[in-house]
């Protein structure tokens, strides 16, 4: 099997997201609203995910679809492409760059195509099989990705995201302690944390109350670049709300440290 027809057609949404999604970015008249889940959406949020379904509906019509503005469209096949058409949304509206679109295609449940487009820092990301996984700079030169070789604690460098969802989940004073064996500890957020995993810029990345959506688009890149990616508590499925990404040789021992 080829994937290169399925990364072209990724390859090509990502560029109508950034196409939808820049031009509305830093706009004076974007419109947000609240979603019952308390997070925002804008008007560009909704753009992109229109716009991208009216491809696939064109390019991919037995496909099935998972958006996180729209919900599920059922396909006649074991392909579901799985989007987030503006990750970091509370970033684009207070005109922070860091926010991206993932396009990710599942086969069978399994996230295996995917590409991570950032427009406004100038980059992208992509990764299939027997491809790799790779990165666009912002200077247009590409290169492929590798997670880093660090085993022990005290060289490695762990993001996560804000505390208040660590404490509600229980396990703030876990991440505490692993801070404390840590070299550096930040919260880049969002899609970023995953995309400097894959270039060896981190070792560790955990995470809590993420969707599918918000998860799929990473997976094939963070593992294509010869990274882990599971559940804080197991096997990584599609109802995993907690998640750990690592350079593969820290997996096991933060898995452990963070445990509840």
């Amino acid at each position: 099997m080829t994937f290169s027809p399925d990364l072209d057609l990724a390859l090509a949404i990502a560029d109508l997201a950034d196409s939808i999604a820049l031009e509305r970015f830093r706009a004076l008249d974007l419109k947000v609203e609240t979603k019952p889940d308390r997070s925002p959406v804008t008007d560009a949020d909704q753009a992109v995910e229109r716009a991208i379904k009216a491809l696939l509906a064109e390019k991919a019509p037995s496909d099935a679809l998972i958006g996180e503005e729209y919900g599920s469209a059922a396909g006649t096949t074991n392909r579901t492409w799985i989007i987030d058409p503006i990750d970091g949304t509370a970033n684009y509206l207070r005109g922070v760059p860091v926010w991206a679109s993932l396009i990710a295609l599942a086969i069978d449940g399994k996230p295996t195509v995917s590409v991570v487009s950032a427009p406004a820092m100038g980059r992208r990301w992509w990764a299939a099989p027997e491809i790799g996984a790779w990165t666009r700079d912002i200077d247009g030169s590409t290169r492929k990705l590798a997670v880093s070789g660090i085993s022990d604690f005290e060289n490695a460098s762990i993001s996560y995201n804000n505390l208040q969802l660590w404490d509600q989940s229980g396990r703030l004073p876990q991440l505490l302690e692993l801070s404390r064996k840590l070299w550096r500890t930040r919260a880049y957020g969002d899609f970023w944390s995953y995309m400097l995993l894959a270039e060896g810029a981190l070792e560790i990345v955990a995470e809590h109350d993420l969707k599918i959506y918000d998860i799929a688009a990473l997976v094939p890149i963070v593992e294509l670049a010869g990274g882990q990616f599971s559940d804080l508590d197991g096997s990584l499925n599609a109802a995993s709300s907690s998640v750990l990404a690592t350079n593969g040789k820290l997996h096991s021992a933060t898995t452990e440290a963070l445990r509840a």
